[in-house]
């Protein structure tokens, strides 16, 4: 199948009482990282940096992890979901109205554990959460710690 449409997000993370909680977005029945359409001529990195902002009002991601990013095989007529990953120290999540909806784009917000992010994900996500959670606990090596680069420079393609 040929990717029509890419989207790209982030797997936010951060740190409670010593475990990782990751942020899960729900919009109707289906649970997700936030996410969105890149658009014509934007990097996917920046992207899903501004998909996290404008879907969470989140701003402080912090790419420890780096640049690397995997892919949900395709689905809907095509589409691609990118994911990278990044922590941050805000617990506060906005769910802002969208200007195109009229409404909130997602109807709840909550920080998870692994175990829980397994069980409320779309089996097409779940082995992108594993990839992440092998990555964030140590079981990947992982280069330093880094930010947002501005140009999008410095990332890995994924393709591992």
């Amino acid at each position: 199948m040929k990717v029509k449409t890419l989207s790209a997000g982030v797997i936010v993370v951060r740190r409670e009482n010593g475990e990782w909680r990751y942020l899960l977005l729900r919009a109707y029945n289906y649970w997700d990282f936030p996410k969105g359409i890149v658009e014509p001529g934007e990097d996917p990195l920046q992207a899903a940096i501004r998909e996290v902002k404008e879907e969470t009002g989140i701003e402080d991601l912090v790419f420890r992890w780096g640049y690397d990013y995997r892919e949900t095989p395709p689905y809907g007529k095509g589409k691609v979901a990118r994911y990278y990953v990044a922590e941050t120290r805000t617990r506060k999540v906005i769910l802002p109205v969208s200007p195109e909806l009229g409404r909130p784009e997602h109807d709840e917000y909550r920080w998870v554990s692994y175990e829980e992010a397994r069980r409320l994900l779309s089996p097409r996500v779940v082995p992108i959460l594993d990839w992440a959670h092998r990555l964030i606990t140590g079981a990947l090596k992982a280069p330093p710690p880094t930010t947002a680069p501005q140009n999008g420079d410095g990332r890995s393609n994924g393709s591992h």
